[in-house]
């Protein structure tokens, strides 16, 4: 990122929790959106399975974040059993917003209003490298496991 390429507001809050922290990772700003796993993994030029998708759900009628391998789909059935939830379903673009602050595509794991519920797809630690939307659709963080374990205090699940 140049000093020409400012960050976001939303990804100047993200970068103000990584540094609260203690966790030094660089936002990078992407010329292109990255909604999508695909899409990120491309333009940052590493396997789909490195990206650390973040979904909001709705769990027992609560948001909660979780953090999973773009390498696979959530099974639904598999995670409601995973997190001890009797009903989970995606959460609407208004509650991802109010829930996180951030817009779907650029869902940061930290940076939220208040801390979420938050749960770590396995398959994730396997990856000696992660990359995480920064809050913003064009805003990328490289992690470590351990990095996003620590942010997120989240519990590591089977989620497909």
């Amino acid at each position: 990122m140049s000093a020409a390429t400012p960050l976001p507001e939303r990804s100047r809050v993200v970068q103000q929790h990584l540094e609260a922290a203690g966790v030094s990772a660089s936002i990078r700003v992407l010329p292109d959106s990255a909604r999508t796993a695909a899409e990120a993994a491309a333009a940052i030029g590493c396997d789909v399975a490195a990206i650390a998708n973040s979904l909001v759900l709705i769990a027992d009628g609560e948001p909660v974040l979780v953090m999973t391998s773009g390498g696979h789909r959530v099974d639904l059935d598999v995670l409601t059993a995973s997190i001890g939830a009797r009903e989970v379903a995606m959460a609407p673009a208004s509650v991802v917003r109010s829930a996180t602050g951030q817009a779907i595509g650029g869902v940061a794991p930290i940076g939220h209003p208040k801390p979420l519920r938050t749960f770590l797809d396995d398959a994730l630690q396997h990856r000696d490298e992660l990359w995480a939307a920064a809050g913003h659709p064009h805003t990328v963080m490289p992690l470590t496991f351990e990095q996003l374990r620590l942010l997120t205090q989240g519990t590591v699940i089977t989620v497909a």
